[in-house]
Parts: structure tokens; C-alpha cells; sequence
């Protein structure tokens, strides 16, 4: 019997769509949804019989797990890389959903791989290695959320070892297995998915795609963003002599901290954008090196505490008000101070309590460098 195939660009309602796809995925069939990069063939993880099947549908390469493990978002990667590197935990947070794969150890007896069923471990695993995704197209997003229990993806390839980016390409590789095809037409990007795999602290580009290696490693720099009020004060100041103390560690000049993997930010929770920094901010850095003659300030933002490694706000009130935000980024958010006392505010000030408070800001950067320095490339 062909599948159903299901044009999303012709329906009127989404949501049937979602649930004639979850109801199939449930009962043991397997769905071709769009991806941003290619089409893919999707089964329910807890289902022996849909899992060998789709299997059988995958790209054979080397070493690599014949299926892909989809997690529901980048906050659930952990439950199934229990382990993960600080460099995994940095690349899934700022690429997923989107067009990159990775193959990550299974190398921790707290993964939720291992009460899947053994078919399906044997598809996802392979020299104690199995591979992630989190495709950014709505329609499998969607499903995952409504679906009880994880779903794996097979990655088919044309005869000419191309990725299949349109329905009728993967209705001609799978036909007799589909139970439906959801069509969105010729996938958005039409490339491979960039596939890397994490070997200890670092990772190694398997296959380029959309996302080349040039950004990958860009990606997987250290953020380390401070966080003050209105952005013109204190915040920048903690950033200008962070950035001189970490060029000092990596042994380069502070501009180029950046192609060194470190990336250092401020933001104000209550800042206009565009705005510089204070004069007398201005000139105390100046008199201890630093530099915030560029200095323009931004507030904080949702796309900004996503992508901070390290958060360090300047007052136990601003590391309170993140919290009440953005309640997920609760293990990276602390107080510069590491006695968190907090940082004097000298607006409004004279000259010299511009001075006090850089002199009070560069001793909390410098004892907070320790720590934060082992999370450098190479340290």
C-alpha cells in the first residue's frame, strides 16, 4: 500500500498533520518528515520491528551508527549523553534545532540509551558511539513534543550518495516502508547535515554540510558574558580587564582573545542599546590598560543568556532578576564576586570611585580567572 503523502504547503491545519504523524509513529510505522537539510525517515525508538526496518534504509558509513537519535530540544541531550564534554554542552545549546549532527561517547551508565530496547540499541549504537540531531524544521519539533518516548532517524542517500531533499526522492528510496511523507517541498538548504564528533576536550569535523568547520569552532568558544544595570559602568569594565587578563593567560593581544576561543560580553538589564560606556568607566580602565573607547551597550536578551557559558551579574539583585527570566540558565549564572559581596555602582560618582570600583571589579575578574581559564582551549 503507497503512504499518504501529505503536502504542508496545501493544508490548511498543521495540527492534523502532527497528529496523523504521531498516531503513525505510535503505532510502529514509520513517517519521512522535511528537515532544514535533507528528508529523513522517522520511527519510534520502542518499536523493535519499525526500527529494523528503517535501519535498513540508512546510509551505510564506517565507524558511524547506522540510525540518529532525535532528542525532543537541546535540553534533553544530557539524559541520553549523560556525559557530554563543556564543548558538547556549548555546540548543542547554540546549534540545536538546526543542520548539525553529533557523535558523541556512550560512555555513562546513566544514559537512557540503555533501557532502550536492544534492536533499537544496536541501530544508534556502534563502537560505544551514538549520534545526535535535533532538526530545526517545525513540523518533526512538533511531533517529538506530543510523542511519549524518543524517535530515531534514518538518513537515507541517493545512488550517488547524495542526501534526499525532496519527498518524491525519498518516497523512491523507501516507498514500501513509508506510512506517510510529509512534503514541504525541496528542502530549504539541500546540503548534508555537518556532522562532528567530540573526542575529549575538542571535536573533529566528520563531513561538512551547512555549517562549516570555520563557524563550528567559533561556535565552541567559551562565552563568558557580565551583567550589570544600564551597561555603561560596571558591566563594561568587567569585560575590558576580563579580556586584558585572559589575552595574558593565552599569551595574545586582548583583540585577539576571540580567534583564541575565548568570547567575552556585557549587557545591561535595564540598557538601551547603542549607548558608550561612562566617561569616568571610560578613563579608570584606561588608567589600568583597558579600552572602552568602542564600547556600545546592549540589553540582555533571551539569544544572549542561551549562548553565555558563564554568566556573572555585578549584584545579587541582577542575578536574581535572570533568574525570575530565565530560569533554565540557573547553573551558569553567579555573582562576579566569588564572596558575593556586591559591586559598588559608581554612577553619578567622582573619578575616584570609578577607580574603586575597576580596582574592586579586576580583583573579583582575576579570582574568577582561575576557574574560568581551565574551560580555555588548551587549559
Amino acid at each position: 500500500m503507497p503512504p499518504m503523502v501529505i503536502d504542508l504547503r496545501r493544508t490548511e491545519d498543521a495540527r492534523d498533520v502532527v497528529h496523523r504523524a504521531v498516531q503513525a509513529l505510535a503505532e510502529g510505522r514509520s513517517v519521512a518528515f522535511p528537515t532544514e537539510t535533507d528528508y529523513v525517515i522517522a520511527a519510534h525508538a520502542r518499536d523493535s520491528d519499525a526500527v529494523a526496518k528503517i535501519a535498513r534504509l540508512a546510509a551505510s558509513r564506517p565507524d558511524e551508527p547506522a540510525l540518529t537519535l532525535a532528542p525532543k530540544s537541546a535540553d534533553e541531550v544530557l539524559d541520553w549523553a549523560p556525559g557530554m564534554s563543556a564543548i558538547g554542552r556549548r555546540l548543542s545549546r547554540r546549534c540545536w534545532p538546526g543542520p548539525v549532527s553529533m557523535i558523541v561517547p556512550d560512555d555513562h551508565v546513566e544514559s537512557l540509551v540503555h533501557r532502550l530496547p536492544a534492536t533499537a540499541r544496536e541501530a544508534i549504537l556502534r563502537a560505544g558511539r551514538l549520534r545526535l540531531r535535533i532538526p530545526g524544521h517545525p513540523m518533526l519539533a512538533d511531533c517529538l513534543k506530543m510523542l511519549a518516548g524518543p524517535v530515531v532517524l534514518a538518513e537515507p542517500l541517493t545512488a550517488g550518495q547524495e542526501p534526499l531533499v525532496t519527498a518524491a526522492e525519498v518516497m523512491d528510496r523507501a516507498d514500501a516502508t513509508l506510512a506517510i511523507v510529509i512534503d514541504d517541498g525541496r528542502a530549504r538548504y539541500a546540503q548534508p547535515v555537518s556532522t562532528i564528533a567530540l573526542e575529549g576536550d575538542s571535536f573533529r569535523m566528520v563531513r561538512q554540510g551547512v555549517v562549516s568547520e570555520e563557524t563550528m569552532r567559533r561556535l565552541a568558544s567559551l562565552m563568558v558574558l557580565f551583567v550589570c544595570t544600564g551597561n555603561t559602568c560596571r558591566s563594561p569594565m568587567a569585560e575590558a580587564l576580563f579580556r586584558m587578563l585572559a589575552a595574558e593567560r593565552l599569551g595574545c593581544r586582548p583583540d585577539e582573545i576571540e580567534s583564541r576561543g575565548v568570547v567575552v560580553a556585557s549587557a545591561g538589564l535595564a540598557a538601551w542599546g547603542g549607548g558608550g560606556a561612562s566617561a569616568g568607566a571610560v578613563e579608570a580602565v584606561s588608567e589600568m590598560g583597558g579600552d572602552l573607547g568602542s564600547h556600545e551597550s546592549q540589553p540582555l536578551t533571551e539569544p544572549l543568556v542561551r549562548q553565555a557559558d558563564v554568566i556573572l551579574t555585578m549584584t545579587a539583585a541582577h542575578r536574581n532578576a535572570i533568574l525570575a527570566q530565565f530560569p533554565e540558565a540557573g547553573g551558569r549564572v553567579a555573582m562576579l564576586s566569588p564572596d558575593r559581596k556586591d559591586v559598588i555602582d559608581p554612577i553619578g560618582g567622582s573619578l575616584e570611585t570609578y577607580r574603586a570600583c575597576a580596582r574592586q571589579i579586576q580583583g573579583h575578574v582575576a579570582a574568577r580567572m582561575d576557574t574560568l581559564s581551565r574551560e580555555f582551549p588548551g587549559g
